[in-house]
């Protein structure tokens, strides 16, 4: 077995250079200021006490350095998973019980084993039917549920939890009578900081200012007395190492939630690895091994009472501004989150639960995409709609459902696109050898004797009806003058057998019409299938031309040499194919 093409880190750790320490050390204790305050936050999101966004924020980096492809990603917590966490387990167990959180870090575990066999079976083009459309409407839905979800904290009162906007909404104005003032004036003045932090002063670590500012106030002003709602006591000390609990029921009742956490974040970590990729000249992100990498952090990180983890957005910006070199800043930052965890939790006693909701609000309201839905729309209405209908489904019945209803709406969309692919009639551009689609160029010349069909996809089983009764219906519109269809076949790349069978009914159809069918730039793969089917043997190889023109000047000289009265068309026919 090679273990440096397995395992990542024995490729770059023994080439490191000493000249990159200093940016790895900076990039490390950046991601953790940032990092300490979102996992208490995104803990939160999930239903789960506050420290285990800090257990999941020590333990998964850390593998995740060993078998990781990217030197940038910063694995931890995040929103999107975090109210997927919540939303799915609040199903099975009640928010904040013991149950909750074993089965929480049993998630964590399932998710961990699907992202590892799905790494090792090399199913990493699942992706791809996830489409651009989907995930741009379910984030964006899931963000709203987010947002909403942390008013409750800013207002300082208490909500059922829910999973869509028409449950949400009435309850918060069902209760934002009973507003707590203090709660909402720091709730406000933080967002208000953070805005300006992220758009004034973007240097400055913002998440962690306020959360200073918000526990400095409450604790020397004694605000507590006035009912706000505090973090309160967090416990002390690195995670135990701790065997999940498994039952079998258990995880198949959680698998469905298992398998959409563990493709939503290898989708994460892989399309923020690839946008750090473009910018990087030596960057190979590897889709097989990020789901290897992710398996493992989640696999391992759940011994030590992790929830999921995958790569943020937002961190791994950071760690790459910060000048990180290897992966070997998270390290560095995974050792700032244990120094904390053995001797800071204390420090969190006084934090305003509402501090922490406003860096949640202001950090997810960024992952509404608004630009998308309307360049969409300008160029192509399906995608535009399945979009929309993602985010609807997302905020009205839930974040699982939204990715579900977009997965079964992209794959319908493929299969509708697949059997009625577009087909177009050429004709000649007038003092060329070009030929054009019809309907497009109106100045193209067309001979009524011949019918040119260009067919722009593969002929397959989804598509070979339509194909079929596509050129009936051209040849029918053309009549008895018909002499010659060309099918221009560029675009044609793959025939399977229901497209040969409908090939040769196609060249009866023709024959028994008297009507002559010609083949035009078949490339190599679907020469070989004709050959093979035999079909070549009906159709013949001087019926087959490089170009529509080559075509075109053969059947015009088979034409003349009619009319002449010849019979050297067998010759011309060679000469030009």
């Amino acid at each position: 077995m090679n273990f440096k093409k397995a395992i990542p880190i024995l490729n770059w750790l023994p080439n490191y250079q000493k000249k990159w320490l200093k940016g790895d050390v900076i990039a490390g204790v950046t991601v953790s200021v940032v990092l300490i305050p979102q996992g208490l936050a995104y803990a939160m999101i999930a239903g789960l006490p506050p420290i285990y966004g800090l257990y999941a924020a020590l333990i998964p980096p850390l593998i995740y350095t060993i078998f990781g492809t990217s030197r940038n990603i910063s694995v931890g917590p995040v929103a999107m998973d975090s109210i997927i966490v919540a939303t799915g387990v609040s199903a099975i167990a009640a928010v904040g019980t013991e149950q909750f959180i074993n089965l929480a870090i049993l998630l964590g575990f399932i998710v961990g084993v699907i992202q590892l066999l799905f790494g090792l079976f090399k199913i990493g083009f699942l992706v791809n039917f996830i489409s651009k459309p989907v995930i741009s409407g379910f984030t964006s839905g899931a963000a709203v549920i987010i947002a909403l979800s942390q008013v409750k904290y800013i207002l300082g009162v208490q909500i059922d939890k829910s999973n869509g906007v028409g449950e949400l909404v009435p309850a918060i104005i069902k209760v934002v009578g009973n507003t707590n003032i203090f709660d909402l004036f720091i709730g406000l003045s933080t967002m208000v900081l953070l805005i300006v932090f992220k758009k004034y002063l973007k240097k400055l670590p913002g998440p962690l200012v306020v959360v200073f500012i918000g526990i400095v106030i409450v604790k020397f002003l004694g605000l507590q007395v006035f009912g706000i709602s505090i973090v309160g006591a967090i416990p002390e000390g690195l995670p135990k190492f701790t065997v999940p609990s498994f039952n079998y029921n258990t995880i198949i009742d959680l698998l469905p939630l298992a398998l959409t956490l563990a493709i939503i974040g290898f989708m994460e970590t892989f399309s923020i690895g690839k946008s750090i990729e473009k910018r990087e000249d030596n960057a190979k992100i590897s889709a097989n091994k990020e789901f290897t990498a992710l398996g493992l952090s989640n696999i391992v990180g759940s011994f030590f009472l992790s929830y999921i983890a995958t790569s943020s957005f937002s961190r791994s910006a950071v760690n790459n501004n910060a000048g990180a070199k290897t992966q070997l800043s998270a390290i560095f930052s995974s050792i700032i989150v244990g120094f904390t965890l053995l001797f800071l939790t204390p420090v969190f006693f006084f934090l305003p639960k509402a501090v922490i909701a406003s860096i949640i609000i202001v950090a997810i309201l960024g992952l509404v995409d608004y630009k998308t839905p309307v360049n969409l729309w300008k160029y192509d209405k399906k995608d535009a709609v399945i979009l929309i209908i993602t985010f609807l489904v997302t905020i009205v019945l839930g974040v699982t459902e939204g990715i579900l209803a977009g997965v079964i709406l992209s794959l319908i969309m493929v299969i509708y696109n697949s059997t009625k692919p577009h087909i177009a009639v050429l004709g000649r551009i007038p003092g060329t050898n070009m030929y054009r689609n019809v309907e497009r160029f109106k100045e193209v010349q067309v001979e009524e004797d011949i019918l040119i069909i260009r067919f722009d996809s593969q002929l397959n089983f989804t598509n070979s009806s339509y194909f079929e009764d596509t050129i009936i219906d051209k040849v029918n519109e053309k009549g008895d003058k018909l002499k010659l269809v060309i099918i221009n076949a560029n675009s044609l790349n793959n025939v399977d057998s229901s497209g040969i069978h409908v090939v040769k009914e196609v060249f009866l159809f023709l024959k028994n019409k008297n009507i002559e069918l010609y083949f035009t730039g078949m490339i190599g793969p679907v020469r070989d299938t004709l050959y093979k089917s035999d079909l070549m043997s009906d159709i013949k190889f001087e019926n087959c031309f490089l170009s529509v023109q080559a075509a075109v000047d053969a059947f015009e000289a088979h034409k003349n040499s009619r009319e002449i009265g010849g019979d050297n068309f067998k010759y011309v026919q060679q000469t030009n194919s």
